[in-house]
């Protein structure tokens, strides 16, 4: 993993999640630099200082892509709109949840997102999937080629990711380019769900995954037999489950084995393993809306695949990195294992021979998503 700051995993895992979504190194080494001494002093520290040193690249960007676009090149000014969301999701996504800044870097970082899909040209579209007595902002983005109905992956976000994250990764362009589309969903607990909606995350679910697949089925471009669940990070607790208990999905894949992640937030709360963001109780609190660490603890267990990936009746594709520093090696293991049901499973490890060792590969996304888009592709 590319580490610029030495020793804090938390702030390199984000610069690398940024520079394989979309950023630009030069622009992201000038983003750093301020903050390099202040990363020395730990995970948590410095981190206001990192958003705003990460805030004012993403302003500066904004307004280059506004001069782009009143000179009418809304290609280039598609482009830096793009980057710039990325920055602004960057700097948003290590702060506390009671850091006020941060609301308007996501509002910034939303905006700059649908201005670089609009003037970019981009195979994306803006779509709201009716949940409960609200809905899920999602993205669906097209297969290529293909006349009439395509098959469609759901891809569900971790803990602390986006939709437009996942956009970045390249995935969805990777499986239109195979002839499948994506939906990309921000769940209960996640992005815009969380954050502008107030839907705290949830153990089960398939209750939101039957809403996507209902509404799926309402297109006359998805293929109703084909559509299939997938997820990164904690979605690769979400979408197994998903597949376990919502028996219309197809296939589905763990793009980061996540077994039993109750019983890993034990080992978090002793300090065993690392974690993806700062002020990592507090964000967990959040995104299942639990009062007090204590209170969480109780709920966490119920965030386990012990039992259910032996309901998983289609075919089943776990990734994890070789030097994954989150999720333990053995979890994936068991993921594996106990999908004893699946007439189609694989456990594939990334290595150091092609890359993506570390958490959901992030520290060479692309060898992930050729590797699922080409198992995908096969398969479905």
């Amino acid at each position: 993993m590319f580490e610029i700051f030495p020793g804090n995993y938390v702030w390199n895992l984000s610069v690398n999640i940024a520079l394989n979504t979309g950023a630009h190194i030069t622009e992201v080494t000038e983003a750093c630099a301020p903050v390099l001494e202040a990363s020395l002093d730990g995970e948590d520290a410095g981190t206001e200082l990192f958003f705003q040193s990460w805030t004012a690249l993403a302003d500066r960007l904004v307004g280059l892509a506004e001069e782009a676009q009143a000179s009418g090149h809304s290609l280039s000014a598609g482009a830096k709109y793009h980057r710039a969301s990325v920055y602004y999701l960057t700097a948003e996504r290590l702060q506390s949840r009671n850091y006020a800044p941060r609301r308007d870097a996501y509002r910034k970082m939303l905006d700059s997102f649908d201005k670089g899909i609009a003037l970019g040209r981009q195979n994306c579209e803006r779509v709201e999937i009716p949940y409960a007595d609200t809905s899920l902002p999602a993205l669906f983005v097209r297969a290529e080629g293909v006349t009439g109905q395509a098959p469609c992956m759901v891809h569900y976000n971790g803990l602390d990711s986006t939709k437009e994250m996942i956009y970045g990764s390249g995935i969805s362009h990777e499986l239109a380019r195979r002839g499948i589309s994506t939906l990309i969903v921000d769940h209960p607990g996640t992005g815009e769900a969380l954050r502008l909606r107030g839907l705290t995350g949830r153990h089960d679910s398939e209750r939101w995954s039957s809403a996507c697949v209902d509404w799926l089925e309402t297109r006359e471009d998805v293929d109703p037999a084909r559509i299939g669940v997938m997820g990164w990070s904690l979605g690769g607790y979400y979408a197994p489950r998903a597949a376990a208990f919502e028996r219309r999905f197809s296939l589905c894949v763990a793009w980061g084995a996540n077994y039993n992640w109750g019983e890993l937030q034990k080992r978090r709360l002793a300090r065993e393993g690392d974690r993806p963001v700062p002020h990592y109780w507090d964000h967990v609190q959040w995104v299942f809306g639990k009062s007090t660490i204590e209170e969480f603890m109780e709920f966490a267990p119920s965030m386990s695949l012990v039992g259910v990936t032996e309901e998983i009746r289609v075919p089943f594709l776990t990734t994890h990195g070789a030097g994954d520093r989150q999720i333990p090696r053995e979890y994936a293991i068991a993921q594996y294992e106990t999908a004893v049901n699946s007439p189609k499973r694989e456990l594939k490890w990334f290595t150091e021979r092609e890359g993506g060792v570390e958490h959901v590969s992030a520290d060479n996304m692309p060898a992930a998503t050729g590797y699922i888009a080409d198992w995908i592709a096969d398969t479905i």
